[in-house]
């Protein structure tokens, strides 16, 4: 088991890592609107994905994956309105990608974020679509 780190990413509100590397699998940590100094982007729900986006991203490449490597995602959202803005955002990000994925509608995120979403992807993939 190897633990992943970066400093582009915010770090850990508590006791868990960004991401872990296992068995071939990188698993990263659900990543809410935080931004790397640890500030929060509260400017709503597509700038809270935005920045959750650009989180995974920075997590997944300090783990040698990228996007294309991503199997499965949970987004976990505070308002099932909100979820043709995050499905635009997503889309964004992932393009013609399309892993696996749930969604689900929570009462309440940390620091009260309206998105969440967290991600399983193959180490050492370099998948490209």
């Amino acid at each position: 088991m190897k633990y992943i780190s970066t400093e582009e990413a915010p770090a850990a509100i508590g006791p868990y890592s960004q991401a872990i590397e296992a068995n071939g699998f990188i698993y990263t940590s659900g990543q809410i609107s935080l931004m790397p100094d640890g500030t929060m982007e509260t400017r709503g729900v597509e700038h809270q994905t935005h920045q959750v986006m650009k989180n995974l991203f920075y997590v997944l490449e300090a783990a040698g994956a990228h996007f294309n490597d991503v199997i499965k995602t949970t987004i976990y959202l505070a308002d099932m309105n909100d979820f043709d803005v995050v499905n635009k955002v997503y889309a964004h990000y992932f393009g013609t990608h399309k892993p696996a994925r749930s969604t689900i509608a929570v009462k309440t995120l940390p620091k009260n974020a309206l998105v969440e979403i967290e991600c399983i992807a193959l180490a050492n993939a370099n998948y490209t679509f």
